[in-house]
């Protein structure tokens, strides 16, 4: 079966945030918990600054980055198509674009039936 639709996208305004971030802190990543408040907002580290374990899942690849995601918050996000994006205004957490004066947030939409039949499969975490 050949998987022709992301569950993770990503905006050029996003691109271009992680491009800067790239030239200070090389390769990176995102996690995106289930927390309350900022914690389920999605986070840069820096590549291996974020512990993952087996309760998280890997939903691909958004410019050269993973993205990572708890597995009981994959439950509620499962059936959507997350985009990563930036929005003017400081987060209130640990995520390496806060000293910029943006934060990346997720817009979300309903996978088609037919997108659902062709997704590309979430990777378990070994750690």
């Amino acid at each position: 079966m050949e998987y022709t639709v992301p569950r993770v996208t990503i905006t050029d305004d996003a691109k271009a945030i992680i491009d800067d971030l790239r030239e200070r802190h090389g390769d990176l990543m995102f996690h995106q918990s289930g927390g309350c408040c900022d914690g389920s907002s999605p986070m840069c580290f820096q590549q291996g600054d974020f512990r993952l374990g087996k309760s998280d899942v890997k939903l691909g690849e958004i410019y050269d980055c993973p993205f990572y995601m708890a597995k009981d918050q994959f439950e509620y996000w499962k059936h959507m198509q997350l985009t990563l994006d930036v929005k003017d205004g400081r987060g209130a957490s640990f995520s390496l674009e806060i000293p910029t004066g943006k934060r990346f947030v997720i817009k979300s939409r309903l996978f088609t039936d037919e997108e659902l039949q062709v997704l590309e499969p979430v990777e378990p975490v070994d750690a």
